[in-house]
């Protein structure tokens, strides 16, 4: 399906502030849509072809639809759009006309013009259909939502809504449904729908609003005092036309998402809108969640310090031995706890530990980076990487930084001739493809010995890798020989959830 700018850079003229103006409509129009109980069509006209075509859509959660159907993409023209040519050619709110028929549903038209703040020009109309097949008596939530989605038509129609969105906020919550304060020119509470009372009593409120001023009962409440002036200068500020930002309060141990947005229909302020959402046990979870982090990261901090101990035991060791096979056994030993224990040192110190994720390219280097360090070969090897592996989950980077300790040290020890005849070098390469991992570690050396078979070697580390690679990674590896000399060897691992 085509996003809304695809389908209005491809059909229509209109200037890049037009159509992230239209953007921005989207992003806030759920609230509209709400308050008014109908869907909102995007419609821009197709110029030459005297069409109009739907570039965005949204339902109300508060009522039943009047499309079953996507109307994203839908082009239409003649008697079905007058009312939307009636619309761009005077400028304003249409709400004429009799009840439109879907089958057996009746539905309202009504059109708003979309402009800019400060612009003329009618960029786009809003269609507001209305399903009418359950129309109830209104009562005063339904009255006051209404009166108050009206006010909004008419800001969108003057180009003062939506509001400005301020950095990192999404558009998410609160919503209508959440909680809803509507306030007059003078700040007191005209209506207040029963959860965002019930907001308000989590913050110890025992009285009703209605009749109160929002923000001096806000700031009375908060526990804090500098919060509490901070929540009524907002308040206050979309009084008199402003857009501030959202603001959590907290008192009693609950908490509280606070929205207010100023209503100025033809450019007069008459009041503010509030929408209130109780996310105290959001919060909690949150705390909750913070906690666990905190407590994994001590985990793989202990884990990492205890493998270091046990890294460090093993080396005292290796010192202490005096049979050559059996120190270089220990030596390789404590290089294989120490790269387990790199995973388990990132791990700790990442901001993604509670997904058990860690970003795996800086392992790969330090890994590298020690191989050639501890090296006996009286000659200096360059080991580079090429590609990125990326955030690799716990379970895949843990066996496959072994599995790559093994093949680098393998290769930076063995792959080359004593005298080292030309400049020697390790690549390890790296692409995703169709949820696979493809990972090469390939060298320029001597190349493989005649009739060398990877499942028939009897060499540790070469057993630890094939283990590793085709069962704790349930891929595959190959050890190959390079056509202009050296060795490769090829592994395939699968990144889809086991």
């Amino acid at each position: 399906m085509s996003t809304l700018r695809d389908l209005v850079e491809e059909h229509t003229s209109l200037e890049p502030d037009d159509i992230e103006h239209l953007h921005r409509l989207a992003g806030d129009w759920q609230i509209v849509s709400d308050l008014s109980f109908a869907d909102l069509l995007m419609w821009v006209p197709i110029e030459a072809r005297g069409e109009y075509i739907c570039v965005a859509q949204v339902r109300p959660t508060t009522a039943p639809t009047a499309y079953q159907d996507d109307q994203v993409g839908r082009i239409a023209g003649g008697p079905e759009v007058a009312h939307l040519a009636i619309v761009r050619q005077q400028g304003r709110i249409w709400r004429e006309g009799d009840p439109v028929w879907y089958g057996d549903m009746p539905a309202r038209h009504e059109a708003i013009p979309v402009r800019r703040r400060g612009h003329d020009k009618v960029i786009a109309v809003l269609g507001r259909d209305t399903n009418l097949s359950t129309a109830r008596t209104p009562a005063q939530l339904e009255l006051n939502y209404l009166t108050t989605a009206d006010d909004l038509a008419q800001m969108i129609a003057d180009g003062s809504w939506p509001p400005p969105r301020h950095p990192g906020e999404t558009t998410s919550a609160p919503r209508i449904g959440d909680g809803l304060v509507r306030l007059d020119a003078t700040g007191k509470v005209t209506y207040a729908s029963p959860n965002a009372q019930s907001a308000y009593r989590r913050l110890g409120l025992a009285a009703h609003l209605v009749g109160e001023s929002l923000a001096e009962i806000t700031g009375r409440l908060v526990d804090d005092p500098l919060e509490g002036a901070d929540a009524t200068e907002r308040i206050q500020s979309a009084l008199h036309g402003e857009a501030p930002a959202r603001k959590e309060l907290e008192a009693r141990g609950a908490s509280v998402l606070m929205r207010a947005l100023p209503l100025i229909p033809a450019g007069v302020p008459i009041g503010a809108l509030v929408l209130v959402r109780d996310i105290t046990e959001v919060r909690r979870r949150d705390r909750q969640l913070m906690t666990k982090d905190a407590t994994i990261r001590e985990i793989h901090h202990r884990v990492k310090n205890n493998l270091q101990t046990v890294a460090a035991l093993l080396r005292l060791q290796a010192r202490r031995v005096g049979v050559p096979a059996a120190r270089h056994a220990l030596e390789e030993s404590v290089r294989r706890v120490a790269s387990i224990a790199l995973v388990h040192e990132t791990l700790s110190m990442s901001s993604e530990s509670s997904d058990e994720a860690v970003e795996f390219d800086g392992i790969v280097d330090r890994v590298a980076a020690a191989a050639v360090e501890v090296a006996a070969t009286g000659f200096a090897v360059a080991v580079r990487r090429e590609g990125d592996f990326g955030v690799l989950p716990a379970e895949i980077a843990t066996p496959l930084v072994m599995v790559l300790n093994e093949l680098l040290q393998n290769a930076v020890e063995h792959a080359f001739e004593p005298s080292a005849p030309r400049s020697p070098e390790v690549v390890v390469s790296v692409h995703r493809f169709r949820k696979q991992l493809h990972v090469t570690v390939a060298d320029n050396g001597r190349g493989l010995p005649e009739g060398f078979d990877l499942d028939a070697s009897e060499r540790l580390g070469l057993q630890i890798v094939r283990t590793l690679a085709t069962g704790e990674l349930r891929g595959t590896i190959e050890l190959l020989a390079r056509p202009d000399g050296g060795t490769e060897a090829v592994m395939v691992v699968p990144l889809a959830k086991r």
